[in-house]
């Protein structure tokens, strides 16, 4: 039986949307930090002698991505055995903190690792992404790029964890899943919301300072592009059909008062 820690990130830049929703490719760049805090435990036994998967530690709506991802590790890489799978997280899953990219990226390595496959770091991300596209970033610490490059996607680190220490606040505003979640949430924008191919198009420049200000230590910077990022992404949301409003009504409280603390 093997352990594996994995941490979420948050998306100071986000790609809300997908090119390719098979393979989990993005429709727009995004850049992340990974967050030391928030992390999520996954233990794997694989067995040849098991007759199923048992997947313990998720909410029932959760297990059929794990399900799929177990089938498509099976598929990649010629394995047969069955996996028992215990997952544990120190933070609400699905309810906005990124749950799924630690678990997949957990997953990924602790399925490879109980494997005995010795897999680089690009191809635990590839696996991971499979999952749950912003996995890919988890994968790596710090300071994580994901971008659309030649019909798939590139994930690369920008910065280690140690060039900047950031003090990150997470408010968590409600623990309750979130109603309409991720992927059906960006598919919906994606096909109904007239404000999606702007969001789309904003993002290169959004990434390209959100870069910028991460290798200068500027937080002023790296803040103004991220809330600008975030505020499209969620006026994009907002606007589809039906609309979607992932904000409860102590987001906004948080929300006005950071801007009067700014």
């Amino acid at each position: 039986m093997v352990w594996v820690v994995a941490n979420s990130n948050v998306a100071l830049v986000k790609y809300w949307g997908k090119a390719d929703e098979g393979a989990k490719h993005p429709a727009a760049p995004s850049l992340s930090v990974t967050l030391d805090s928030l992390s999520t435990a996954a233990s794997v036994e694989l067995s040849d002698d098991s007759k199923e998967d048992r997947i313990d530690g998720l909410p029932l709506p959760a297990t059929g991505k794990v399900q799929a991802f177990l089938n498509e590790f099976r598929s990649r890489y010629g394995i047969r055995a069955h996996a028992q799978l215990r997952l544990a997280s120190n933070f609400p899953v699905a309810a906005g903190l990124a749950s799924s990219a630690s678990t997949f990226a957990a997953l990924a390595k602790a399925l490879a690792t109980e494997a005995g496959l010795e897999l680089e770091d690009r191809q635990l991300a590839d696996l991971a992404r499979t999952g749950s596209g912003s996995a890919c970033r988890s994968v790596y610490g710090g300071f994580v790029e994901w971008r659309p490059e030649g019909g798939g996607s590139v994930v690369e680190p920008v910065a280690a964890k140690d060039y900047w220490r950031l003090r990150i606040l997470v408010a968590v505003t409600s623990e309750r899943p979130k109603a309409v979640g991720s992927s059906t949430g960006m598919r919906r924008t994606a096909e109904t919301s007239p404000y999606y191919r702007s969001w789309i198009e904003s993002g290169a420049a959004d990434l390209s300072e959100v870069r910028a200000g991460i290798r200068a230590r500027s937080l002023s910077r790296v803040g103004a592009a991220a809330e600008r990022n975030c505020m499209r992404m969620h006026a994009a949301a907002i606007a589809a059909i039906p609309s979607l409003l992932y904000w409860e009504p102590a987001t906004l409280a948080v929300m006005r008062r950071v801007w009067e603390l700014r």
